[in-house]
């Protein structure tokens, strides 16, 4: 069998898969935060436009991807599955461990996949300007890209930690054309109001998050686009794992592990939600393991309820494994992975027990980091090195237990706009954190007044 199992064009799916179809308990809806009534699509329309809003409650378990999105998605797709022989050379382990690897796109990872998406349908209903937030800057280098190809402007709010942890995120984002500004800003009433109280704010996503959205809703020509969390952005990314099924099936083989890490949910929502569909029909019991930061940990040390999506409380609540969307991070160098709440439907999956999550200290995942580049030749991104690591666990596990298992993963991207982070970890400046249990029941407690009746 070939190391690497690539697909012809023609092999490239033509619909998107809607977990929600096969769920046995639906998610909850999203509320609005002054009725705690569901929203409706004309709470939505000021951000969105009317085809994701239809994609965000669609009932229907596979929609078709619209030819001008899949002639987008062919400069770089459908994207290799690797077996990562060194890497089970190095581990000395029975298991079989496959990557897919989504770095080779125009923005280096997975968000190009639904950046192409949310850029076409604000393009067809007439939006001149999209304005985002990223973590890391991988989400915004890739809406920025997909903006220019489909003719649209693009604002971008880069947390400000990543913002300067990072610089030449911001240069290749400026490249696409993009406008990038350090969140929290003085652009916008949220970023002064952090500013206000926190003059040195490291920044979060949520905040970030709040500055876009207030820019979106206040300007009818422009929109909102978010990278991760929401279903529609979720539903993009399972084409990730529809071309994985594909190629496994040339192989000859199935995964019983399916891991990838998870700030908001759509790296691991793309690999597994697909394969996850065997286990919700009943043919296959595939295991998918969510890894997050110990220092964020909203699914190992969260609470399932309802919350805001941002620091500012502009978006609806919505019901998900949180911390508290006032909770603020520590500046760990996996900047994508710092998100105090995950995707309503990753929740709902974890809370009836239909997929795992694990939280990993960053020294862990920079030492699988470093093994990965040595053995297969890829330096993964931060966030991806967490996926890496859990991994190396499961791989450890099988040896452990003298029996071979079949271990996926996606490798979400490249880490070569990321080398100041592998400095720091080879230098020693990087540490492991434990978080508080008192700091995350103090920003549980604070949203309990958000709670319904």
């Amino acid at each position: 069998m070939d190391k690497k199992i690539y697909l012809n064009e023609s092999d490239l799916p033509q619909y998107w898969y809607n977990v929600a179809a096969d769920m046995p308990n639906k998610p909850l809806p999203p509320l609005h935060p002054g009725t705690k009534q569901p929203v409706g699509p004309e709470d939505l329309a000021p951000l969105f436009p009317m085809e994701l809003i239809r994609q965000e409650v669609s009932p229907e378990k596979h929609i078709e991807i619209p030819d001008g999105v899949r002639e987008k998605y062919r400069l770089y797709r459908p994207t290799p599955l690797i077996r990562a022989t060194a890497l089970e050379k190095a581990l000395d382990t029975p298991a079989r461990i496959y990557y897919k690897y989504e770095g080779g796109s125009p923005s280096g990872s997975h968000k190009t996949n639904t950046a192409f998406a949310q850029a076409f349908y604000n393009r067809e209903e007439g939006v001149k300007k999209i304005v985002t937030e990223t973590g890391a800057g991988q989400w915004g280098t890739a809406l920025s890209f997909a903006c220019q190809q489909f003719g649209l402007a693009c604002d971008v709010y880069m947390v400000r930690v990543s913002y300067d942890q990072k610089p030449y995120r911001r240069v290749i984002m400026r490249t696409y054309g993009a406008d990038v500004y350090a969140s929290p800003s003085n652009r916008t009433k949220a970023g002064r109001d952090v500013l206000a109280a926190s003059p040195d704010s490291s920044g979060s996503l949520g905040i970030a998050i709040s500055e876009a959205v207030e820019m979106a809703a206040g300007d009818p020509d422009t929109k909102y686009a978010l990278g991760s969390v929401l279903n529609h952005v979720l539903l993009h990314q399972t084409i990730i794992g529809q071309e994985a099924i594909k190629q496994m099936e040339y192989t000859g083989d199935f995964p019983d592990v399916v891991i990838a890490p998870l700030g908001g949910g759509s790296n691991f929502a793309g690999i597994s939600f697909p394969f996850l569909r065997h286990k919700l029909e009943g043919s296959k019991n595939v295991r998918c393991i969510a890894v997050e930061p110990a220092s964020c940990p909203k699914l190992t040390r969260g609470q399932f309820r309802y919350d805001f999506g941002d620091t500012a409380g502009y978006t609806p609540l919505l019901p998900m494994y949180t911390l508290g969307h006032q909770f603020m991070p520590t500046s760990i160098h996996a900047g994508g992975l710092r998100y105090h709440g995950a995707s309503v439907l990753c929740s709902q999956l974890l809370k009836d027990g239909l997929i795992e999550a694990v939280a990993m200290q960053q020294l862990e995942c920079f030492e699988a980091g470093v093994l990965f580049a040595k053995t297969e030749g890829i330096l993964p991104a931060p966030e991806a090195a967490h996926g890496i690591a859990q991994v190396i666990r499961e791989a450890n596990a099988a040896k452990e237990a003298g029996e071979p298992r079949t271990i996926l993963f996606n490798l979400c991207g490249h880490g070569h706009f990321d080398l100041q982070a592998y400095s720091d970890y080879f230098e020693g400046k990087l540490t492991d954190h434990r978080l508080d249990d008192g700091i995350i029941q103090e920003n549980i407690a604070a949203i309990d007044m958000l709670q319904p009746v």
